[in-house]
């Protein structure tokens, strides 16, 4: 039975990971891991998740807890990600990473890493979401000549990136469909005059507002018509399942990088 290790247990979204973990058949949640300065330690891991005492006591480090569990999850931030991608190594864990924010150069150590561990990684961990990348490809492969592309995403007011992982990632799936370099033809919001749109661009809007879990679009226009794909995430627990099930693909991986496409077997 995989055993899975939380780090950030008691935020917001670490605390539906203590749950998906706890409840999947199949696996375990082996180690709650929380900051070393944090007034929860030795807390159980379940009763701040408001499930209930299971046992976990929340730690305050990776290494404390190396000798239980096989996996990390981590969705925390950039730099916190790269410092625990180097103590997996060091403990030779795996590691599902649903952090987002990363930059090119975060992103370059990330797949130096994978070449020495197995590692998942995707900005977002939904099955829908991936489901809904698979059917982005074919439909801008389609939609290319003569349509406008917009993408508009919505997160809660606490969210600390624009755009989304989710949203960039849907970019990149448009424009790799279509023949273009997102670097070159994004667009990231628009002020004053700004003329009239190219045909190349793919923009970008983003809204930040309430408690928005996740919602997205990619809008498809021409002269005549307009095609919407949307997904809407009502709770975080859709992410925290399918990082959970990456855990449970993982487990015999051999050293690598990794995503959601592999975990739910949509490539070719």
């Amino acid at each position: 039975m995989t055993r899975i290790a939380v780090i950030g247990a008691a935020g917001r979204m670490g605390k539906v990971l203590v749950e998906a973990a706890h409840t999947t058949p199949g696996v375990t949640l082996g180690a709650a891991i929380v900051s070393p300065n944090s007034s929860l330690l030795g807390a159980d891991a379940g009763e701040l998740a408001g499930i209930g005492k299971i046992g976990v006591s929340l730690k305050a480090s990776l290494a404390a807890a190396a000798d239980d569990f096989d996996v990390l999850i981590d969705f925390t931030n950039p730099e916190l990600t790269l410092a625990n991608l180097a103590e997996c190594e060091r403990l030779n864990k795996q590691i599902v990473i649903g952090t987002t924010g990363l930059d090119d150069a975060q992103k370059a150590l990330l797949h130096d890493y994978a070449a020495k561990i197995p590692v998942v990684f995707a900005p977002n961990m939904s099955v829908g979401v991936n489901l809904l990348l698979d059917i982005l490809h074919r439909a801008a492969s389609v939609l290319q000549e003569g349509y406008d592309v917009e993408i508009i995403e919505t997160h809660h007011r606490h969210k600390v990136d624009a755009p989304s992982g989710t949203a960039l990632r849907l970019g990149e799936v448009v424009a790799d469909a279509m023949g273009r370099d997102l670097k070159q033809c994004a667009v990231y919001g628009r002020e004053g005059i700004t003329g009239p749109r190219t045909a190349e661009e793919i923009g970008f809007e983003t809204v930040r507002a309430g408690d928005v879990v996740g919602d997205h679009t990619v809008l498809f226009a021409t002269e005549g018509e307009r095609i919407e794909i949307t997904h809407k995430a009502s709770s975080r627990m859709t992410f925290a399942k399918g990082a959970v099930r990456a855990c449970e693909w993982l487990a015999d991986k051999p050293s690598g990088l990794y995503d959601m496409q592999d975990v739910l077997e949509l490539k070719d």
